[in-house]
Parts: C-alpha cells; sequence; structure tokens
C-alpha cells in the first residue's frame, strides 16, 4: 500500500484554481457628498482653480462648469451680462464661456470687421434687439439680422421702416415698437410685426431726441422744449406737457419708474445743462451739477437704474450721477484723454461703460473702478469720424460712423 502523503496546497497544485477577479478601486469619499455639499466647497474656488479641478475627470469637468459656480465670478467681470443687482441679461448663454470673452474685453481682444457702408455720410443710430440690428439711414430705419454664427450681419435689410420726410435723428425699439424722431419735426411709430403706424407733428424744429416707456413718448427739439405724448387708446399723438428748457434740447431719457425723465441740453445759457421733470406735472424736479461750463452740452444719457445715471457730452467727460446721495457733483466722472467731445455711452449696467468720441472713430471702454480708459480702438482712421452711437451684446460692439457700421467680435481674437 502507498504511504498517504498529506494533502497539497493550492499553490503546489500549479494554481490550478481559477484566481479571483481584482476587486474596482475604491471610489473616492468626495462623490459620497451630497451634490449641494460639493458645490458648496468649489464656490471657495478662483478662475484658475476652478479651471483646473475641471481638468482632472469628465465628472469634476461637469460639476466645475456649473453656472451656479461661475456666477460670482461673472459679477465681478466685465460686460458678463449681469447687473449690479444680479439681473442676467443673458440667460442663454454658459456663464463660464461668458466669464472667458470677458477676459478679452477687459484685455482688447478682438476681431475687427467693416460690415456696412454706405457712399455719403449720415449721422446714424441704432438698436440691437435679439437677431437683428436696426439702423437709421437717412429718412429709413432699416433691420439687419445678424449672422447666427457671430460673423457679421446680412448685407440685405430685412425690413425697411419709413415715414419721415428728412433724416431720422434718433429712436428707440421698446416692446416690439419703434419710435423715431426726425428732421421734419415728426414723430413717427411703427409696430415692428405688422403694418401698424403712427405719423404726428410733434415740433417746430427737428427731433433731436426721443425715448418711449410705459406708453409715453418723451420728445426734444432743437426748438428749446420737451414735450410729453401719449399713446394711450384715442388719444395716440396728443401732447401731454410742453416744457420750455430754454436750450435747445440733445439727449433725453425715461426713468425706469415712469415718474420722471432727463433732459440734456446745449448748456448755452446759466442753468445745469442736466435736468430731472415730473412725468404727471411737467415740473422741474431738479438739476444735476453746478460746475458746467457755457457750451458744455450733454449729448447722451443713459439710465442704468432709478437712482444711477450716466452722461456724457462736450466737456469730454463722462459722469455717473447717484441721485439718491447728491444732485450737485457726480460721484464719478471719467476724462476722455484726448480731449475730445464724447458723443455716446453704454453701459453693461455694472462694471463697463463704453464711449464713443468725435474724432477718429474711436470707441473707448471703460470700468468704473479703475480712474483711466481701460482700452480704446481707432475704427476711422485716417479718415476722422465721430462715432455717432455704439451697442453691444456679451460678445460683439457695434459702432455706427459716418459712412459705415464696424464691428468688434470679442470671441476670436
Amino acid at each position: 500500500m502507498g504511504r498517504k502523503g498529506s494533502p497539497r496546497s493550492p499553490q503546489a497544485e500549479g494554481g490550478s484554481r481559477a484566481a479571483s477577479p481584482p476587486s474596482s478601486p475604491p471610489l473616492s469619499p468626495l462623490w459620497a457628498l451630497p451634490e449641494e455639499l460639493l458645490l458648496l466647497i468649489c464656490s471657495y474656488l478662483d478662475v484658475q482653480a476652478l479651471g483646473r479641478l475641471g481638468q482632472v475627470c469628465r465628472r469634476l469637468r461637469f460639476l466645475s462648469s456649473r453656472d451656479l459656480l461661475w456666477r460670482r465670478i461673472a459679477r465681478g467681470c466685465l460686460n458678463s451680462g449681469f447687473t449690479q443687482l444680479g439681473t442676467d441679461l443673458a440667460a442663454g448663454i454658459p456663464v463660464k464661456e461668458r466669464v472667458k470673452v470677458s477676459r478679452n474685453w477687459r484685455h482688447g481682444r478682438c476681431r475687427r470687421e467693416t460690415v456696412l457702408k454706405w457712399k455719403r455720410n449720415l449721422m446714424p443710430w441704432m438698436e440691437l434687439d435679439g437677431e437683428y440690428l436696426y439702423l437709421s439711414q437717412a429718412e429709413n430705419i432699416q433691420a439687419y439680422q445678424l449672422c447666427p454664427d457671430g460673423t457679421g450681419l446680412q448685407r440685405h435689410p430685412q425690413a425697411i421702416f419709413s415715414g419721415h420726410q428728412e433724416d431720422v435723428c434718433r429712436f428707440v425699439l421698446v416692446n416690439s415698437h419703434i419710435v423715431s424722431g426726425g428732421g421734419d419735426g415728426n414723430i413717427v411709430l411703427h409696430k415692428i410685426h405688422g403694418s401698424y403706424s403712427v405719423k404726428f407733428s410733434a415740433h417746430e424744429q427737428e427731433v433731436n431726441c426721443v425715448d418711449f416707456q410705459g406708453g409715453l413718448i418723451v420728445s426734444g427739439s432743437r426748438d428749446r422744449t420737451a414735450k410729453v405724448w401719449s399713446l394711450s387708446a384715442g388719444r395716440v399723438g396728443q401732447c401731454l406737457h410742453t416744457v420750455q428748457t430754454e436750450d435747445r434740447v440733445w439727449s433725453i431719457a425715461i426713468s425706469p419708474l415712469l415718474s420722471s425723465f432727463v433732459t440734456g441740453t446745449a448748456c448755452c445759457g446759466h442753468t445745469s445743462p442736466l435736468r430731472i421733470w415730473d412725468f404727471e406735472s411737467g415740473q422741474l424736479l431738479t438739476c444735476l451739477g453746478t460746475d458746467f461750463h457755457r457750451g458744455a452740452g450733454v449729448l447722451d444719457v443713459f439710465y442704468e437704474t432709478p437712482s444711477l445715471l450716466l452722461s456724457c457730452g462736450y466737456d469730454t467727460y463722462i459722469r455717473y450721477w447717484d441721485i439718491r446721495t447728491s444732485t450737485r457733483k457726480c460721484v464719478r466722472e471719467w476724462e476722455e484723454p484726448h480731449d475730445s467731445a464724447l458723443y455716446c455711452i453704454r453701459s453693461d449696467g455694472n462694471h463697463m461703460i463704453a464711449s464713443g468720441s468725435s474724432y477718429y472713430g474711436v470707441v473707448r471702454l471703460w470700468d468704473k473702478r479703475q480712474t483711466r480708459c481701460l482700452q480704446s480702438f481707432h475704427l476711422s482712421s485716417p479718415t476722422s469720424s465721430p462715432v455717432y452711437c455704439l451697442r453691444f451684446s456679451t460678445t460683439h460692439l457695434y459702432a455706427a460712423l459716418a459712412s459705415a457700421l464696424h464691428v468688434l467680435d470679442f470671441t476670436a481674437p
């Protein structure tokens, strides 16, 4: 009988037993946290740290791209689509992408293009509305569709709004209605989607400026008056108040509260060129500023909030007014470095101001938190032309000069 041997171990069998599959690596304790807590942790990261976090893995890239994390950062950036009060004006665009483009605005990185030219010198005005740009061309207002890829606009207008016998001076676009004032002294109202239009005689001389809010129109003219007009049913074109400004009116704007309006005049007399008037009575409420020099006319005025407004004009200054604190002196001012008159201004409602100068088509970008100009672009060299009007989105800036429309594309530096 053979001797019984001791049982051999599995290793002695040459590994005949199947080895168990390796276990998957344990999940990071990070992913055991609720998403709300992960977002809270990430909310303490700055731009650079968030960008690096998104390079770790797909899951963190998705987490670090959430609008919730970038909203705080975006509110401190230039032209990111957020107002001072936090209102998002560009809700359809990811906030992270807006922060990236904002860096191009700050550093002046953009692609320039002349998208329209015309043969004779004009004083064009324009408005942006979604996918369309509205541009005044002599006595007409033309609607151009913006290219979906952001490369400019269609060469031929989609619609033409007429009614004036002389050039359109200025117009506004509010709630699908265009209200324009012309050199013929008339005001014309057009409904964009339809054939409805109204025309009425408003002033004895050209209507230099108009605004439209809440069913009321205000207009200012070279005839030294500002007027309030009704658009309510049965009273369309009826003058509610006539204000004797004792000076030519260059600019006008309605307060967001619809309780008052401000006029900017030529400053040829001894009164302030910036005055606020009551809507209900037409009486003067207050004057802004006391140190204007003779001839320091206000060419553009812009309300950011019911209590904050910007003005600019012939005296080469941008002024920022807070009527809650003082009406005698502005809270901040910026001087055009080349001593040029400022024809137009626009604000992103937060930190950035864009201005158009009177010579060589100079567009300047300003950061309210700084004292000097941030960036400048010369669009009309070697031929000099004022920038009569400018408008911008979070990605593009449009500037209308005497014979051309220029666009600055900040998505493609």
